[in-house]
């Protein structure tokens, strides 16, 4: 049996429950462990690609880039030669793959390497790839990198208090400088919760929002350049480009009768400015915390900009008691809340707000001071 039978073997096994002993006893004794981690990872990632047969660890999932993101960033570039001097299992360098002549991956983890290789396989880009073991940094493999364009997806450190360049492997301070003698086009992949003036050169600050909730900060050198500042909505495909030239519209206010959630890859790049030039209507800020964004108007806006839009059927003083009160006078019988409390606060919340609930229909309700506001979804157009 081939390694790829004992995979799918074992990825089986453990869609049906079966014990990881007798999942071993069909195994090969000397490559079980990575058998089994490579199943395990398999089933984990139904969600991030199309394919079901990739080659990966449940650390190189974690750190891979969605087949989404992949494909947009791939689109966006269209390099003419790439390299992904830290390439991993090799999503992101694949998918360049498809638009490029040629593409370099390299990666210090040789394992990794090994994967990266069977996914360009996968993808019938293989051939376009020269993969080469090494430390990315080290004149040796500097030397063997030929492309007009250096990517570069740094792995990141334990949560720090502050996200630094110097703190990301490899730094992307280092990268410049090993490879800007051989081309000034740079791609970054850095934290979006690093601060932009941290970043020492000219270029664009793309942040990418993915199904509802800001995914990756993507940093690109001016000579890849479209703007200072942008955000995309992916799946979507929407972008929205920072214009310095635009009269400041946003105005501030209470609660209307319709309610909108901002993405917050739009608020990360600080183009609300933008956003309101760019719908059709006229918008008021309502609430900006860390988590959550929201605009509040008086008549129906409909765009693909927003995240979620809703109707507001009551505000009422944000207590549980006075919260349960309203949803069952109003015929709810459930409730999502939309508000920053504590992860262990929120299912006793929600537990006392939804007490006795017998209706239909569904509220959501967010935090504004020390007010509830209740809102229903509305639908998708």
């Amino acid at each position: 049996m081939e390694i790829e039978e004992y995979i799918e073997l074992a990825a089986d096994m453990i869609r049906r429950g079966y014990d990881e002993r007798k999942i071993r006893s069909k195994l090969p004794r000397e490559s079980a462990d990575e058998i089994i981690e490579i199943a395990r990872a398999r089933i984990k990632a139904k969600d991030k690609f199309s394919r079901t047969d990739l080659w990966m660890d449940m650390e190189g999932l974690r750190y891979a880039t969605h087949e989404i993101v992949a494909e947009y960033r791939a689109g966006r570039v269209k390099p003419g030669s790439i390299a992904d001097v830290s390439c991993g299992i090799g999503i992101q360098l694949i998918f360049f793959a498809k638009y490029a002549e040629e593409a370099y991956a390299v990666d210090i983890d040789e394992r990794k390497l090994f994967y990266a290789e069977k996914n360009a396989e996968k993808y019938g880009v293989r051939e376009r790839i020269h993969f080469i073991h090494g430390d990315s940094l080290s004149r040796e493999i500097i030397e063997q990198v030929h492309a007009e364009v250096v990517f570069s997806d740094p792995a990141r450190p334990p949560q720090m208090p502050e996200r630094r360049l110097e703190d990301l492997l490899p730094s992307p301070l280092r990268v410049y400088e090993a490879y800007r003698h051989k081309t000034d086009a740079f791609i970054f992949d850095l934290p979006p919760q690093i601060r932009r003036e941290k970043i020492p050169w000219r270029g664009e600050f793309e942040y990418i929002d993915l199904f509802g909730a800001l995914n990756r900060l993507t940093f690109y050198l001016e000579p890849l350049a479209k703007a200072e500042r942008s955000a995309v909505l992916l799946p979507q495909g929407v972008r929205l480009e920072s214009s310095p030239d635009l009269e400041d519209i946003v105005e501030w206010g209470g609660p209307l009768q319709y309610l909108y959630e901002i993405p917050q890859a739009i608020d990360h790049a600080d183009l609300i400015n933008e956003l309101f030039h760019t719908v059709k209507g006229t918008l008021h800020m309502l609430l900006r915390e860390k988590r959550r964004v929201l605009a509040t108007s008086d008549e129906e806006i409909k765009s693909e900009y927003f995240k979620r839009a809703y109707t507001i059927t009551g505000i009422t003083k944000f207590h549980p008691v006075r919260i349960n009160d309203f949803l069952r006078k109003n015929g709810y019988g459930r409730a999502t809340l939309r508000v920053s409390i504590p992860d262990t606060a929120y299912w006793s919340f929600r537990r006392r707000i939804e007490s006795g609930l017998r209706g239909e229909k569904r509220a959501f309700v967010f935090q504004y001071g020390d007010k509830a506001i209740i809102a229903e979804a509305m639908p998708e157009s």
